[in-house]
């Protein structure tokens, strides 16, 4: 199997299995899969971040972003804003943050399982190749056009 071969079906297959794992931990909130992502991050922020900047720390458009906020306030996840909303900080309510914790966990633990075997500096040398990789093709795609 060439290099590209196996990075890519290693990606795909790590993907499509966190996919799932989201998928099946948000059907019983209503959500789809992909918005765990944005809870985890609003749970790790705090005290709220911007949509902008929630955008920017998971690599979504702000289409999909705005999507989800919407929805989350309708289901009392995050506090609701006012009129500049690109720019407030969005906020989880206790509900959110239940609900995120529980996230969470489920990914710490689906990350743990996933890791077994792998000692401290393999995963840190791993994460940070990783950090790398996804650096270089997003500048490489960053001088691409969307054709």
């Amino acid at each position: 199997m060439s290099r590209f071969e196996q990075f890519t079906v290693s990606i795909f297959g790590i993907t499509h299995c966190w996919n799932k794992i989201a998928t099946e931990e948000m059907r019983e909130h209503g959500l789809k899969g992909t918005y765990a992502l944005y809870l985890i991050t609003l749970y790790s922020a705090g005290d709220g971040i911007t949509a902008a900047k929630l955008c920017e720390m998971t690599q979504r458009d702000k289409a999909d972003v705005s999507r989800a906020v919407s929805i989350f306030q309708e289901k009392g996840f995050v506090e609701e804003y006012g009129e500049n909303r690109y720019r407030a900080p969005i906020k989880l309510t206790p509900k959110g943050k239940m609900i995120a914790e529980g996230i969470k966990k489920k990914a710490d633990s689906a990350l743990q399982t996933a890791g077994a075997g792998l000692s401290d500096e393999m995963r840190k040398n791993m994460y940070s190749a990783l950090e790398i990789i996804s650096n270089n093709l997003k500048e490489m795609c960053d001088g691409t056009d969307d054709r």
